[in-house]
């Protein structure tokens, strides 16, 4: 059984599985609401418009360490022979924290002192936010590791 970091990073798969994180992170972004929406899709957009792709560019880089991090729940689910999408929701607080220890790292290493602001003043949201996602996240995943 392939991992989950070869199976997200092959170079047959690598370029569909960022587009459909870039769409994933859009539709997440839209889908917010209220006034935590408003400052989410704010600081979305001060964050693209710092450089154009920048959002594309950060997937690319974190890709593999966000597939490692998820690595030991993904073997989880096929160890115990269930589905992805199932198992992640089940556990979308251990899916969350893996994902923010990278983000949270490269944040504190930023040269940007507008990207670490912008992170800084989300982050207290994040991991509800980023449960919120793993619906999405997981269908994705299913979809290119089956």
């Amino acid at each position: 059984m392939p991992t989950l970091v070869e199976a997200l990073t092959s170079e047959s798969r690598k370029g569909a599985v960022i587009d459909d994180c870039v769409s994933l992170i859009d539709a997440e972004v839209q889908a917010k609401g209220g006034l935590t929406g408003l400052a989410i899709k704010a600081g979305y957009k001060t964050v693209q418009g710092i450089k154009p792709g920048f959002v594309r560019q950060v997937v690319t880089d974190l890709l593999p360490e966000f597939a490692q991090a998820l690595d030991p729940l993904y073997l989880e689910a096929k160890t115990a022979g269930r589905g992805v999408r199932e198992f992640f929701q089940a556990n979308a607080p251990r899916v969350a924290d893996a994902l923010l220890g990278i983000t949270d790292e490269k944040a504190k290493r930023s040269k940007s002192g507008m990207v670490k602001g912008t992170y800084e003043k989300l982050r207290s949201s994040a991991k509800k936010n980023v449960e919120v996602s793993v619906p999405r996240l997981s269908a994705m995943i299913e979809k290119h590791a089956p």
